[in-house]
Protein backbone atom coordinates (compact mmCIF):
# COMPACT_ATOMS: atom_id res chain seq x y z
CA UNK A 1 0.00 0.00 0.00
CA UNK A 2 2.96 2.29 0.66
CA UNK A 3 5.66 2.98 -1.65
CA UNK A 4 9.31 4.77 -1.00
CA UNK A 5 9.41 6.43 -4.37
CA UNK A 6 10.92 9.59 -2.58
CA UNK A 7 13.59 7.63 -0.59
CA UNK A 8 14.41 6.03 -3.68
CA UNK A 9 14.79 8.72 -5.73
CA UNK A 10 16.24 11.11 -3.44
CA UNK A 11 17.99 9.11 -0.95
CA UNK A 12 20.10 12.40 0.17
CA UNK A 13 17.28 14.16 1.18
CA UNK A 14 15.13 11.12 3.54
CA UNK A 15 16.91 9.68 6.51
CA UNK A 16 15.19 6.39 7.43
CA UNK A 17 13.33 6.32 10.85
CA UNK A 18 10.78 5.09 12.80
CA UNK A 19 8.11 6.94 15.02
CA UNK A 20 7.84 6.71 18.66
CA UNK A 21 5.78 4.04 20.65
CA UNK A 22 2.57 5.31 21.33
CA UNK A 23 1.79 3.93 25.46
CA UNK A 24 -1.91 4.25 25.18
CA UNK A 25 -3.16 5.14 21.49
CA UNK A 26 -6.49 6.52 21.25
CA UNK A 27 -8.33 7.48 17.71
CA UNK A 28 -9.90 10.66 18.31
CA UNK A 29 -10.88 11.89 15.22
CA UNK A 30 -10.88 10.26 11.84
CA UNK A 31 -11.49 11.43 8.42
CA UNK A 32 -13.88 8.66 7.38
CA UNK A 33 -14.58 9.80 4.04
CA UNK A 34 -10.89 10.56 3.03
CA UNK A 35 -10.07 7.01 4.19
CA UNK A 36 -12.75 5.49 1.85
CA UNK A 37 -11.14 7.85 -1.21
CA UNK A 38 -7.43 6.51 -0.58
CA UNK A 39 -8.76 2.90 0.12
CA UNK A 40 -6.80 2.77 3.29
CA UNK A 41 -7.69 0.37 6.13
CA UNK A 42 -7.00 3.11 8.74
CA UNK A 43 -5.16 1.38 11.66
CA UNK A 44 -4.66 3.09 14.72
CA UNK A 45 -0.98 1.48 14.10
CA UNK A 46 -0.54 3.01 10.48
CA UNK A 47 -1.94 6.25 12.49
CA UNK A 48 0.60 6.56 14.33
CA UNK A 49 3.39 4.91 12.06
CA UNK A 50 4.20 1.74 14.56
CA UNK A 51 2.51 -1.08 12.70
CA UNK A 52 3.35 0.12 8.82
CA UNK A 53 2.34 -2.38 5.84
CA UNK A 54 5.24 -4.57 4.20
CA UNK A 55 7.36 -2.87 2.39
CA UNK A 56 7.16 0.52 3.69
CA UNK A 57 10.04 2.57 4.60
CA UNK A 58 9.66 6.26 6.62
CA UNK A 59 11.86 8.40 6.51
CA UNK A 60 12.45 12.01 7.80
CA UNK A 61 13.29 14.02 5.36
CA UNK A 62 15.69 16.71 5.22
CA UNK A 63 15.53 20.75 4.15
CA UNK A 64 16.85 24.03 4.65
CA UNK A 65 14.32 27.05 4.69
CA UNK A 66 14.09 30.88 5.62
CA UNK A 67 12.47 31.15 8.72
CA UNK A 68 11.36 34.87 9.18
CA UNK A 69 13.73 36.06 6.76
CA UNK A 70 16.58 34.09 8.70
CA UNK A 71 18.19 30.94 6.54
CA UNK A 72 18.51 27.61 8.19
CA UNK A 73 20.56 25.47 6.34
CA UNK A 74 19.20 22.39 7.55
CA UNK A 75 15.93 22.06 8.90
CA UNK A 76 14.20 18.70 8.29
CA UNK A 77 11.25 17.07 9.51
CA UNK A 78 11.99 17.38 13.48
CA UNK A 79 8.63 16.07 14.71
CA UNK A 80 7.85 13.99 11.26
CA UNK A 81 8.03 11.02 9.64
CA UNK A 82 7.00 10.62 5.77
CA UNK A 83 5.40 7.06 5.64
CA UNK A 84 5.47 6.80 2.20
CA UNK A 85 3.29 7.24 -1.20
CA UNK A 86 0.04 5.95 -1.47
CA UNK A 87 -1.50 3.99 -4.35
CA UNK A 88 -2.59 7.16 -6.12
CA UNK A 89 0.44 9.23 -5.84
CA UNK A 90 -0.16 10.74 -2.53
CA UNK A 91 2.25 11.28 0.56
CA UNK A 92 1.02 10.05 3.52
CA UNK A 93 3.13 11.52 6.47
CA UNK A 94 2.31 12.18 10.63
CA UNK A 95 3.30 15.05 12.58
CA UNK A 96 3.72 14.57 16.16
CA UNK A 97 5.40 11.12 16.08
CA UNK A 98 8.79 11.61 17.88
CA UNK A 99 12.56 12.97 17.62
CA UNK A 100 14.22 12.83 14.87
CA UNK A 101 17.87 13.42 14.10
CA UNK A 102 16.43 16.90 12.73
CA UNK A 103 14.47 17.53 16.00
CA UNK A 104 17.23 20.26 17.06
CA UNK A 105 16.93 19.53 20.66
CA UNK A 106 13.19 19.26 20.67
CA UNK A 107 11.01 16.57 21.37
CA UNK A 108 9.36 15.85 18.12
CA UNK A 109 5.95 15.48 19.91
CA UNK A 110 3.30 17.06 19.21
CA UNK A 111 -0.22 18.48 21.91
CA UNK A 112 -3.43 17.83 21.20
CA UNK A 113 -4.73 21.24 20.62
CA UNK A 114 -2.40 21.80 17.62
CA UNK A 115 -3.09 18.40 15.98
CA UNK A 116 -6.93 19.07 16.12
CA UNK A 117 -6.71 22.31 15.02
CA UNK A 118 -4.63 21.23 11.81
CA UNK A 119 -7.76 18.79 10.98
CA UNK A 120 -10.30 21.42 11.49
CA UNK A 121 -8.59 24.29 9.62
CA UNK A 122 -6.85 21.97 6.70
CA UNK A 123 -10.61 20.22 6.29
CA UNK A 124 -12.26 23.81 6.26
CA UNK A 125 -9.95 24.77 3.68
CA UNK A 126 -10.72 21.83 1.46
CA UNK A 127 -14.12 22.65 2.19
CA UNK A 128 -14.01 25.94 0.86
CA UNK A 129 -12.05 24.57 -2.60
CA UNK A 130 -8.66 26.06 -1.44
CA UNK A 131 -5.76 23.98 -2.94
CA UNK A 132 -4.50 22.31 0.71
CA UNK A 133 -3.08 18.75 2.70
CA UNK A 134 -5.77 16.81 4.32
CA UNK A 135 -5.93 15.45 7.49
CA UNK A 136 -6.73 11.97 7.99
CA UNK A 137 -6.86 11.44 11.67
CA UNK A 138 -5.65 12.81 15.14
CA UNK A 139 -4.60 10.02 17.47
CA UNK A 140 -4.06 10.53 21.24
CA UNK A 141 -0.85 8.82 22.32
CA UNK A 142 -1.50 8.76 26.08
CA UNK A 143 1.69 10.71 26.57
CA UNK A 144 2.30 14.27 27.93
CA UNK A 145 4.04 16.36 26.16
CA UNK A 146 5.35 19.84 27.95
CA UNK A 147 4.93 22.84 26.34
CA UNK A 148 3.95 25.85 28.63
CA UNK A 149 2.56 23.18 31.00
CA UNK A 150 2.15 19.33 30.71
CA UNK A 151 -0.51 18.29 28.02
CA UNK A 152 -1.72 15.41 26.27
CA UNK A 153 0.09 13.85 23.28
CA UNK A 154 -1.43 13.43 20.15
CA UNK A 155 -0.12 12.23 16.28
CA UNK A 156 -1.95 13.83 13.17
CA UNK A 157 -1.65 11.68 9.86
CA UNK A 158 -2.03 13.55 6.61
CA UNK A 159 -2.17 13.20 3.15
CA UNK A 160 -0.70 15.76 0.66
CA UNK A 161 0.36 16.03 -2.93
CA UNK A 162 3.91 15.39 -2.23
CA UNK A 163 5.96 17.20 1.01
CA UNK A 164 8.38 18.73 -1.40
CA UNK A 165 9.07 22.92 -0.58
CA UNK A 166 11.28 25.66 -1.74
CA UNK A 167 13.46 24.50 1.30
CA UNK A 168 14.00 21.24 -0.43
CA UNK A 169 15.38 22.95 -3.03
CA UNK A 170 17.59 25.23 -1.03
CA UNK A 171 19.04 22.16 0.66
CA UNK A 172 19.60 20.41 -2.59
CA UNK A 173 21.78 24.03 -4.04
CA UNK A 174 22.93 24.04 -0.61
CA UNK A 175 24.98 21.00 -1.01
CA UNK A 176 26.56 22.21 -4.01
CA UNK A 177 25.35 18.73 -5.76
CA UNK A 178 23.86 19.40 -9.22
CA UNK A 179 22.89 16.47 -9.98
CA UNK A 180 20.86 16.19 -6.52
CA UNK A 181 19.05 19.36 -7.82
CA UNK A 182 18.46 18.07 -11.03
CA UNK A 183 16.68 14.63 -9.64
CA UNK A 184 15.25 16.88 -6.96
CA UNK A 185 13.55 18.94 -10.15
CA UNK A 186 12.86 15.83 -11.80
CA UNK A 187 11.19 14.42 -9.72
CA UNK A 188 8.93 17.25 -8.63
CA UNK A 189 8.00 17.78 -12.62
CA UNK A 190 7.24 14.11 -12.71
CA UNK A 191 4.43 14.30 -9.94
CA UNK A 192 3.21 17.79 -10.09
CA UNK A 193 3.77 19.19 -13.66
CA UNK A 194 4.51 16.35 -16.09
CA UNK A 195 4.19 19.11 -18.99
CA UNK A 196 7.07 21.17 -17.57
CA UNK A 197 9.91 20.36 -19.90
CA UNK A 198 12.67 22.40 -17.87
CA UNK A 199 13.41 23.69 -14.60
CA UNK A 200 12.04 27.13 -16.02
CA UNK A 201 8.83 25.59 -16.54
CA UNK A 202 8.47 24.13 -13.30
CA UNK A 203 9.60 27.12 -11.89
CA UNK A 204 6.73 29.06 -14.07
CA UNK A 205 3.97 26.72 -12.63
CA UNK A 206 4.89 27.13 -9.50
CA UNK A 207 4.76 30.40 -9.69
CA UNK A 208 1.26 30.42 -11.04
CA UNK A 209 -0.01 27.99 -8.49
CA UNK A 210 1.55 29.92 -5.90
CA UNK A 211 -0.50 32.92 -6.83
CA UNK A 212 -3.67 31.55 -7.21
CA UNK A 213 -3.33 29.93 -3.96
CA UNK A 214 -2.55 33.04 -1.88
CA UNK A 215 -5.31 34.92 -3.67
CA UNK A 216 -7.86 32.29 -2.47
CA UNK A 217 -6.16 32.66 1.18
CA UNK A 218 -6.60 36.53 0.95
CA UNK A 219 -10.41 36.23 -0.22
CA UNK A 220 -11.53 34.25 2.52
CA UNK A 221 -9.16 35.45 5.09
CA UNK A 222 -7.20 32.95 6.03
CA UNK A 223 -3.78 34.18 7.69
CA UNK A 224 -0.97 31.58 7.80
CA UNK A 225 0.73 32.95 10.45
CA UNK A 226 4.18 31.01 9.15
CA UNK A 227 4.80 30.91 5.96
CA UNK A 228 8.29 30.10 5.62
CA UNK A 229 10.20 29.03 2.77
CA UNK A 230 9.98 25.49 4.27
CA UNK A 231 6.39 25.85 4.53
CA UNK A 232 5.59 26.75 1.12
CA UNK A 233 4.84 23.71 -1.18
CA UNK A 234 5.62 23.05 -4.97
CA UNK A 235 2.01 21.67 -5.49
CA UNK A 236 0.55 24.65 -4.77
CA UNK A 237 -1.22 23.04 -1.60
CA UNK A 238 -1.32 24.57 1.93
CA UNK A 239 0.53 23.28 4.25
CA UNK A 240 2.04 23.74 8.08
CA UNK A 241 -1.26 24.91 9.62
CA UNK A 242 0.73 26.03 12.96
CA UNK A 243 -0.36 29.86 14.39
CA UNK A 244 -3.12 30.18 11.73
CA UNK A 245 -6.56 31.18 12.39
CA UNK A 246 -8.96 33.37 9.80
CA UNK A 247 -9.73 36.81 10.19
CA UNK A 248 -12.64 38.53 11.59
CA UNK A 249 -12.77 42.04 11.79
CA UNK A 250 -11.49 42.85 8.10
CA UNK A 251 -7.89 44.56 8.81
CA UNK A 252 -4.94 44.18 6.67
CA UNK A 253 -2.51 44.47 10.07
CA UNK A 254 -3.97 41.27 11.14
CA UNK A 255 -1.57 39.09 13.13
CA UNK A 256 -2.42 35.72 15.67
CA UNK A 257 0.62 34.03 15.47
CA UNK A 258 2.63 34.27 18.79
CA UNK A 259 5.80 34.74 18.21
CA UNK A 260 5.58 37.61 14.89
CA UNK A 261 6.31 40.48 16.74
CA UNK A 262 7.33 42.23 13.73
CA UNK A 263 3.88 41.12 11.55
CA UNK A 264 6.15 39.72 8.58
CA UNK A 265 3.21 36.94 8.15
CA UNK A 266 0.09 39.73 8.91
CA UNK A 267 -2.76 39.09 6.15
CA UNK A 268 -1.76 42.19 4.35
CA UNK A 269 1.68 41.27 3.80
CA UNK A 270 0.75 37.22 2.76
CA UNK A 271 0.94 38.16 -1.22
CA UNK A 272 4.80 39.88 -1.21
CA UNK A 273 5.80 37.35 1.13
CA UNK A 274 4.83 34.43 -1.19
CA UNK A 275 6.37 36.44 -3.64
CA UNK A 276 9.62 36.55 -1.48
CA UNK A 277 9.81 32.72 -0.68
CA UNK A 278 9.39 32.18 -4.86
CA UNK A 279 12.54 34.19 -5.34
CA UNK A 280 14.59 32.38 -3.01
CA UNK A 281 13.19 29.15 -4.97
CA UNK A 282 14.56 30.77 -8.33
CA UNK A 283 17.93 31.27 -6.64
CA UNK A 284 18.02 27.60 -5.50
CA UNK A 285 17.14 26.84 -8.88
CA UNK A 286 19.74 29.17 -11.39
CA UNK A 287 22.09 26.30 -12.13
CA UNK A 288 19.42 24.55 -14.30
CA UNK A 289 18.08 27.26 -15.86
CA UNK A 290 21.15 28.40 -17.90
CA UNK A 291 24.73 27.45 -17.42
CA UNK A 292 25.97 31.53 -17.43
CA UNK A 293 24.43 33.07 -14.50
CA UNK A 294 23.72 36.46 -15.83
CA UNK A 295 21.57 34.40 -18.13
CA UNK A 296 19.63 32.28 -15.70
CA UNK A 297 18.99 35.45 -13.17
CA UNK A 298 17.79 37.29 -16.26
CA UNK A 299 15.83 34.22 -17.04
CA UNK A 300 14.69 34.11 -13.18
CA UNK A 301 13.36 37.51 -12.74
CA UNK A 302 10.98 37.69 -16.17
CA UNK A 303 9.93 34.50 -14.47
CA UNK A 304 9.18 35.91 -11.52
CA UNK A 305 8.04 38.73 -13.12
CA UNK A 306 4.66 37.12 -14.15
CA UNK A 307 3.75 36.98 -10.60
CA UNK A 308 2.00 40.24 -9.20
CA UNK A 309 -0.36 40.22 -12.81
CA UNK A 310 -1.25 36.43 -11.86
CA UNK A 311 -2.13 37.43 -8.29
CA UNK A 312 -4.07 40.34 -9.22
CA UNK A 313 -5.68 38.21 -11.70
CA UNK A 314 -6.55 35.64 -9.53
CA UNK A 315 -7.85 38.78 -6.56
CA UNK A 316 -9.54 40.14 -9.32
CA UNK A 317 -11.40 36.95 -10.30
CA UNK A 318 -12.45 36.18 -6.78
CA UNK A 319 -13.90 39.74 -6.04
CA UNK A 320 -15.95 40.09 -9.26
CA UNK A 321 -17.51 36.82 -7.77
CA UNK A 322 -17.42 37.54 -4.11
CA UNK A 323 -19.42 40.48 -5.56
CA UNK A 324 -21.76 39.15 -7.62
CA UNK A 325 -20.56 41.60 -10.54
CA UNK A 326 -21.07 40.38 -14.04
CA UNK A 327 -18.50 39.49 -16.64
CA UNK A 328 -19.31 42.85 -18.72
CA UNK A 329 -17.89 44.94 -15.86
CA UNK A 330 -13.99 45.67 -16.17
CA UNK A 331 -11.58 44.77 -13.98
CA UNK A 332 -10.67 48.03 -13.72
CA UNK A 333 -14.14 48.71 -11.81
CA UNK A 334 -14.00 45.88 -9.83
CA UNK A 335 -10.79 46.51 -8.60
CA UNK A 336 -11.77 50.35 -7.62
CA UNK A 337 -15.08 49.31 -5.93
CA UNK A 338 -13.22 47.17 -3.93
CA UNK A 339 -10.26 49.53 -3.29
CA UNK A 340 -12.90 51.99 -2.07
CA UNK A 341 -14.75 48.71 -0.31
CA UNK A 342 -12.17 47.33 1.67
CA UNK A 343 -10.93 51.08 3.87
CA UNK A 344 -14.93 51.13 4.62
CA UNK A 345 -14.94 47.51 6.33
CA UNK A 346 -11.10 48.06 8.20
CA UNK A 347 -12.50 51.48 9.91
CA UNK A 348 -16.06 50.19 10.78
CA UNK A 349 -14.38 46.59 11.96
CA UNK A 350 -16.51 44.86 9.52
CA UNK A 351 -16.96 40.82 9.66
CA UNK A 352 -14.76 39.55 6.56
CA UNK A 353 -16.78 36.75 6.47
CA UNK A 354 -20.85 37.46 7.23
CA UNK A 355 -20.15 40.85 5.32
CA UNK A 356 -20.51 38.93 1.83
CA UNK A 357 -23.59 37.19 3.30
CA UNK A 358 -25.27 40.06 4.30
CA UNK A 359 -24.59 42.17 1.07
CA UNK A 360 -25.72 39.53 -1.17
CA UNK A 361 -29.08 40.17 0.81
CA UNK A 362 -28.53 44.48 -0.53
CA UNK A 363 -28.49 42.63 -4.33
CA UNK A 364 -32.32 41.02 -3.57
CA UNK A 365 -33.43 44.45 -1.92
CA UNK A 366 -32.74 44.20 1.37
CA UNK A 367 -29.67 46.70 2.49
CA UNK A 368 -29.99 47.39 5.87
CA UNK A 369 -28.31 44.13 7.30
CA UNK A 370 -25.15 45.29 5.33
CA UNK A 371 -25.24 48.66 5.95
CA UNK A 372 -25.93 48.21 9.62
CA UNK A 373 -22.08 47.39 9.63
CA UNK A 374 -20.66 50.54 9.11
CA UNK A 375 -19.59 53.66 10.84
CA UNK A 376 -19.45 55.59 7.62
CA UNK A 377 -23.09 55.41 6.71
CA UNK A 378 -22.92 57.83 3.78
CA UNK A 379 -19.88 56.42 2.39
CA UNK A 380 -21.25 53.06 2.27
CA UNK A 381 -24.63 54.50 0.89
CA UNK A 382 -22.52 56.20 -2.12
CA UNK A 383 -20.83 53.11 -2.71
CA UNK A 384 -23.54 50.42 -2.45
CA UNK A 385 -25.65 52.78 -4.82
CA UNK A 386 -22.96 52.19 -7.54
CA UNK A 387 -22.19 48.61 -6.72
CA UNK A 388 -26.39 47.73 -7.01
CA UNK A 389 -26.02 49.71 -10.41
CA UNK A 390 -23.95 47.10 -12.28
CA UNK A 391 -26.91 44.05 -11.52
CA UNK A 392 -24.96 41.74 -8.86
CA UNK A 393 -25.81 38.68 -8.92
CA UNK A 394 -26.94 37.40 -5.14
CA UNK A 395 -27.14 33.91 -5.90
CA UNK A 396 -23.63 34.00 -7.51
CA UNK A 397 -21.86 35.43 -4.26
CA UNK A 398 -23.75 33.36 -2.51
CA UNK A 399 -22.25 30.44 -4.21
CA UNK A 400 -18.61 31.80 -3.36
CA UNK A 401 -19.02 33.17 0.05
CA UNK A 402 -19.01 31.16 3.05
CA UNK A 403 -21.40 31.30 5.76
CA UNK A 404 -19.62 29.15 8.23
CA UNK A 405 -15.17 29.53 8.87
CA UNK A 406 -13.61 27.90 11.88
CA UNK A 407 -14.22 31.00 13.89
CA UNK A 408 -11.54 32.02 16.28
CA UNK A 409 -13.48 31.56 19.39
CA UNK A 410 -15.15 28.12 18.58
CA UNK A 411 -12.28 26.86 17.30
CA UNK A 412 -10.86 27.40 21.14
CA UNK A 413 -13.89 26.32 22.93
CA UNK A 414 -13.64 22.72 20.46
CA UNK A 415 -10.00 22.29 21.29
CA UNK A 416 -10.05 22.60 24.92
CA UNK A 417 -13.01 20.69 25.55
CA UNK A 418 -11.39 17.95 23.23
CA UNK A 419 -8.26 18.35 25.37
CA UNK A 420 -10.18 17.71 28.29
CA UNK A 421 -11.85 14.34 26.85
CA UNK A 422 -15.18 15.98 25.02
CA UNK A 423 -15.41 15.45 21.66
CA UNK A 424 -18.16 17.08 20.90
CA UNK A 425 -17.97 20.33 20.23
CA UNK A 426 -15.19 19.45 17.74
CA UNK A 427 -17.70 17.23 16.07
CA UNK A 428 -19.85 20.25 15.84
CA UNK A 429 -17.31 22.64 14.54
CA UNK A 430 -16.19 20.11 11.66
CA UNK A 431 -20.31 19.48 10.73
CA UNK A 432 -20.67 23.16 10.05
CA UNK A 433 -17.08 23.86 8.13
CA UNK A 434 -17.69 21.02 6.10
CA UNK A 435 -20.33 22.47 4.04
CA UNK A 436 -19.73 26.37 4.24
CA UNK A 437 -21.74 27.54 1.26
CA UNK A 438 -24.90 26.24 3.08
CA UNK A 439 -26.72 27.81 5.23
CA UNK A 440 -28.47 25.27 7.90
CA UNK A 441 -30.89 25.92 10.64
CA UNK A 442 -29.54 25.27 14.49
CA UNK A 443 -25.85 26.74 13.43
CA UNK A 444 -26.78 29.83 13.85
CA UNK A 445 -23.39 30.32 16.16
CA UNK A 446 -21.17 29.24 13.89
CA UNK A 447 -22.13 31.64 11.68
CA UNK A 448 -22.38 35.05 13.64
CA UNK A 449 -19.06 37.29 14.16
CA UNK A 450 -17.36 36.88 17.68
CA UNK A 451 -16.52 39.84 19.66
CA UNK A 452 -13.25 41.90 19.02
CA UNK A 453 -10.23 40.50 19.80
CA UNK A 454 -7.14 42.18 19.63
CA UNK A 455 -5.19 39.69 21.34
CA UNK A 456 -6.03 36.88 20.27
CA UNK A 457 -3.11 34.87 19.46
CA UNK A 458 -2.31 31.47 17.86
CA UNK A 459 0.99 29.03 19.00
CA UNK A 460 2.80 26.94 16.55
CA UNK A 461 2.51 23.88 18.89
CA UNK A 462 6.37 23.12 19.24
Amino acid sequence: MLTDRFARELPELALPWQAEATPQPRLLVLNESLAQELGVDATVGLLTGVDLPPGARPVAQAYAGHQFGGYTPQLGDGRALLLGELPDGRDLHLKGSGRTPFSRGGDGLAATGPMLREYVISEAMHALGIPTTRSLAVVATGRPVQRETAQPGAVLSRVAASHLRVGSFQYARATEDLDLLRRLTDHAIARHYPSAGSALELFDAVVAAQASLVARWMLVGFVHGVMNTDNMTISGETIDYGPCAFMEAYDPATVFSSIDHAGRYAYGNQPVVAEWNLARLAEALLPLFHDNEDEAIRMAMSSLGAYRAQYAAAWTSGMRAKLGLPADVSDEDVIALSNELLPLMHRGKVDHTSFYRDLALSARGDLEPARARFVDLAAFDHWATRWRALGPDADLMDRVNPVYVPRNRLVEAALASATAGDLAPLERLLHAVSRPYTVRTGLEEYAAPGPDEPDYQTFCGT
